[in-house]
Order: structure tokens, then sequence, then C-alpha cells
């Protein structure tokens, strides 16, 4: 590896669990972020590193939970050590490789990194079994992430170099990722929504739309046009130009038209009328959203060449867009 870049920076961002409330920050972070000690928490606070909800706070504040967390933290003061994490021989799909990147698809299921709850079973575990050099970089390459019950494509660093590149590029927007989904509704067309997102005021697992005079959120914009329209169902194919947690999900449901089987933004089950048994059975059981991340493409962060890769929806959804198909034919 290449001598680390003097003003190279590494960006994190997460949320305080609701579970901390009460606790004092540095106690909060010091457990979400074990790799690194607290008293260099504590200096990160400082120098102001560390923003709570885009702000700076000291130490000793204490947190209510759903806060958002952004570290941007100098490379050659980052710890790599990944103290807390253990490889683990969980098997991935790896779509491409190279001396630089890894290319995964991710399966429904799987949860990206350890959190509160989820501290094994991980695809960074997973990571660091299958690549063991890439504990030397910080949250083990990961740049992106997809939720637990959403599959796709995803992009991991294997080199800091690359990853402090594909930061940048997420960061100027630069990365294209495009997303099929299925959704109850039919909308009459496509649309480019911007809004901000943030955590849900009073259900603090969930994030929603808040107004434009909220004072946390984050700008979100998601564009999604029709591909097929079933009786009341469709099926849309979405692009994210940010990536802000659940965000094609809240966009979604927000505007009417929640993906089918979303726990948190789903709403009542809907079936067509005159729905086959094998249908209203399949509707009843699908309990992840319907949801997968289709298509990556990114400027290879070594060869500066354009790349993307494609991978096919899980074989549950094929199957759920093959009986809405088949139900809209026979009742034309």
């Amino acid at each position: 590896m290449t001598d680390k870049p003097i003003n190279a920076t590494v960006m994190i961002e997460e949320v305080i669990p609701e579970q901390h409330y009460g606790k004092r920050l540095d106690q909060s972070l010091a457990l979400i972020f074990p790799q690194y000690s607290r008293a260099r928490i504590q200096n990160w606070l400082k120098n102001g590193d560390i923003l709570i909800n885009h702000k700076s706070n000291k130490s000793r504040t204490k947190v209510l939970g759903g806060e958002s967390v952004r570290l941007n933290i100098p490379v050659n003061d980052v710890d790599n050590s990944i103290s807390e994490a253990k490889p683990e021989a969980i098997a991935l799909n790896i779509i491409d490789e190279d001396e630089d990147i890894l290319i995964i698809n991710k399966p429904i299921g799987l949860v990206v990194h350890p959190g509160a709850g989820n501290r094994t079973g991980t695809l960074l575990n997973a990571l660091l079994h299958y690549y063991p050099p890439i504990q030397q970089v910080p949250r083990a390459g990961i740049v992106h992430r997809l939720d637990k019950d959403t599959s796709g494509l995803m992009v991991v660093a294997k080199t800091l170099e690359a990853q402090t590149d594909l930061v940048r590029q997420l960061e100027n927007r630069d990365i294209e990722r495009e997303y099929e989904a299925i959704i109850v509704g039919l909308p009459v067309t496509g649309a480019r929504w911007i809004d901000i997102i943030g955590r849900h005021p009073t259900q603090r697992t969930k994030m929603a739309i808040l107004p434009e005079t909220a004072t946390h959120g984050k700008e979100a914009i998601t564009r999604f046009s029709i591909e097929e329209r079933f009786k009341i169902h469709s099926k849309v194919k979405v692009n994210l130009e940010t990536g802000r947690t659940h965000q094609i999900r809240v966009h979604m449901a927000h505007n009417n038209f929640p993906l089918v089987g979303d726990p948190a933004y789903g709403g009542r089950l809907r079936l067509p009328k005159q729905s086959s048994e094998e249908l209203k059975q399949f509707l009843t059981a699908f309990h992840h959203q319907a949801l997968h991340a289709r298509k990556l493409g990114l400027m290879h962060p070594t060869h500066k060449e354009w790349v993307q890769w494609q991978v096919e929806s899980p074989e549950d959804m094929q199957k759920l867009e093959q009986l809405l198909r088949q139900h809209k034919i026979e009742h034309e």
C-alpha cells in the first residue's frame, strides 16, 4: 500500500441508537465506534471532527437517540484496527474483483455493518474473512450501505486510496445507482423528488420527510420512472442522486406509492381484485421491501475508466412480478 495522503480524510456516518437515550455523547460514540478509544473520540469532538445533527457538541452532552453522526477525521489519525469485529466465513456473491475494489451482490437478510444488536453475521465480518488485509481500511472498505432486506450491488474498497476516491465520488454524486422496485399504486408518470429526510419526530426507528425549516435532516433526491403497470401495482426504476437512510422507501411511501412488503413504510396489505389463491398467499407472505439495487456505475478509482455492473433481482421478486403480470393478463 502506498503512503497515506497527508490531507486525506475519512467520512463515516451513523445514527445514535434510541436505546442510548440519556448517555453522555462520548459514551454513546464509544459504543457505536468500538474501534476507536474514548480519548480519541473526545479529542475529535473537541476539534469539531464529529458533528451531531450537523453541529459540534461537547463530550458531556446527553443524547436523545436518533441523532445523525458524521465523523470527518484525518486519515493519519485513524486507528484502522476493527477491534470488535471478527472474521466470519459467510458466503459472498462476488460479481467482480480486482486489486482495488470488490463488487458484491448482497442478498436479502444480510446486515452490512455491525451495530447495536448486530455485532456478528454482517457483511463486514464476511469481508474480514474473505480478504484479511481489508482490516487496514476504515470500515473494512465499506463506503455505502443497503438496508438489511434490500438486495443488490455494492462496491467495497480494498485499499485506503480506493476508499478515499469512492467516498469523494459519492459525495459528488458521481456514482450511478439504479434500483428496481414493485410498488402499490399506479403513478401516471415518473417524477423527481427533492425533500429533506431525517429521523421521524416520534417513531425514532423510522425516517420521514421533514419541513424545510427542520434543524436536522438532509436533502434527498430521488428519480423514478414506470417500467410496467399491473392491476393495482407497478414496477418502477429508481435512481438515487443522494444516499439517505431508507431514502427510496420513505420517498415512495410519502407519495402514496409504498413498496410491496415494506414492514416499516408499506401500510396495510392490498390485494388486487379477483386475485388467485397463489397471488394472495404470495403477497401475504412477502415480508421484505420489494427493492433491488440492480445497476451500479462508477469511475474506477485507479484506472479512471467508467465501469458498471448489473444483476437480476432475487427469485422472489421475479416470482412476484410474474404473478402480477399473469393476473393482469387474465383480467384485462
